[in-house]
């Protein structure tokens, strides 16, 4: 049903394009605080049934249906403006090699990652959307792409599986006037990759300050240990 896009479906995806929608599921795929979202653009969402006021967790989008097709829809132009891209990072026998899908990752973020920025209809999560882009590339109908989001904690968790090989991986936002974001990034992989019984992942953060170099010579990765002995793949663009 979410694959074949059906029209009740495509109605709710409309509503995205909203302004007082944004305001609100932006920032929660995000992970980020609402802040100052008055609260009839939270309630007008409560009412379209998008989202729902949980016990103990706040405002959470409404079903698991709705959670996964979200950002399939914002994900939806970005991945139409991808271009192709020779699947290297399957082995001979069809599975799926994470060394060279990290390697397929920076060389795809470094030539196309500053255009495809563009084609986001949310600016705020460019990058998640063109990422989740490359991953629905990645697992094309052979692997699934899990989320999870939630309001304040500041990051995006995303499990890929593909065959016997599941990956956890946690997106951060390096923003103007933000801390740096690994010490805190690898303590939340951490917690996370635990969560998912994984004793490796990646941590990605997306440099968004202000004066930065371009992504071609700012994107790369480096391996690091938490603090649980985990190995993380740093990967900073």
């Amino acid at each position: 049903m979410i694959v074949n896009r059906v029209t009740h479906l495509d109605q709710l995806a409309d509503k995205l394009r909203e302004e007082r929608v944004q305001r609100v599921i932006e920032p929660m795929l995000a992970g980020a605080a609402l802040g100052r979202v008055p609260e009839d653009d939270i309630q007008y969402l409560i009412d379209l049934g998008l989202c729902r006021m949980a016990a103990g967790q706040g405002l959470t989008i409404a079903n698991p249906i709705y959670r996964e097709v979200l950002p399939r829809a914002l994900a939806f132009t970005p991945q139409a403006s991808l271009p192709h891209i020779t699947p290297t990072w399957l082995n001979p026998d069809g599975s799926l090699n994470p060394e060279r899908l990290l390697e397929a990752f920076l060389a795809f973020w470094r030539q196309h990652g500053q255009p495809l920025l563009g084609s986001a209809p949310y600016h705020e999560i460019a990058p998640h959307l063109v990422l989740m882009a490359f991953l629905h590339r990645v697992v094309n109908g052979d692997g699934t792409l899990e989320r999870e989001y939630a309001i304040g904690s500041g990051r995006m968790d995303l499990c890929l599986r593909y065959g016997a090989v599941t990956l956890g991986m946690e997106l951060k936002v390096w923003r103007n006037g933000d801390p740096d974001p690994l010490k805190a990034g690898l303590a939340q992989v951490d917690r996370y990759l635990a969560g998912l019984g994984l004793e490796t992942g990646w941590l990605l953060i997306f440099d968004r300050r202000s004066g930065q170099p371009p992504i071609v010579e700012r994107t790369a990765s480096a391996e690091q240990t938490s603090s649980q002995g985990r190995r993380i793949q740093v990967v900073c663009a």
